[in-house]
């Protein structure tokens, strides 16, 4: 009897094993055949999954923030104000610090290499730029998309500061000031709403 495969489940595995690889080679350097070493496969059965490289790093980017969005709001979940919940943050990327930083040499790599200068406007990493920001809204309770692009940014930075080796930037006490700060401005915004709305 011939063993049954669920291939949406081996595709995921062999995902969850690529990160590492192109994390220690780069984007770059590595290729299909060094791929399908590392995952301990055929060179055939990796295209069979994959039709190029390409194809590989986008399905393991998209895999890789479904895993990250659902890592963020569990741990987010006991949360209740904007304040508890970025300082949730604030302990989620800390203690996921060395994660982020190969995931930004990853990602830096990949964009290095495209022929488009623009890898980030369209197809799966716009997608994934979406649902990102989508789920920060979601879960912040924040619906201004400018103000959720800002937040992302802000972590982007803090990633890059601490790629850069910078030892004074903490992410607790950032994301902490930043859920100072949006208090502030999001309860500015609604009185000054609230003001417009009676004239």
């Amino acid at each position: 009897m011939p063993k049954i495969v669920d291939h949406d489940l081996y595709r995921k595995e062999l995902l969850g094993k690529c990160f590492d690889l192109f994390a220690q080679k780069g984007y770059g350097s590595i290729t299909m055949r060094q791929i399908a070493q590392g995952l301990g496969v055929s060179t055939g059965t990796l295209y069979h999954y994959f039709p190029s490289k390409q194809t590989l790093f986008e399905q393991l980017v998209q895999e890789i923030n479904q895993q990250e969005m659902l890592m963020a709001i569990a741990e987010l979940s006991g949360a209740k104000t904007l304040q508890e919940k970025m300082e949730a943050l604030g302990r989620y990327l800390s203690k996921n610090e060395d994660y982020y930083i190969k995931l930004t040499y990853v990602l830096v790599d990949f964009c290095q290499h495209q022929d488009s200068k623009q890898p980030w406007s369209s197809g799966v990493f716009k997608l994934v730029d979406d649902q990102s920001r989508q789920a920060l809204k979601d879960v912040l309770g924040i619906q201004d998309p400018a103000l959720a692009s800002f937040i992302l940014s802000l972590i982007d930075g803090l990633i890059l500061e601490r790629l850069w080796g910078n030892e004074n930037i903490d992410f607790y006490e950032q994301c902490a000031l930043l859920g100072k700060m949006l208090t502030v401005y999001l309860s500015n915004k609604e009185i000054n709403c609230q003001s417009s709305s009676r004239e």
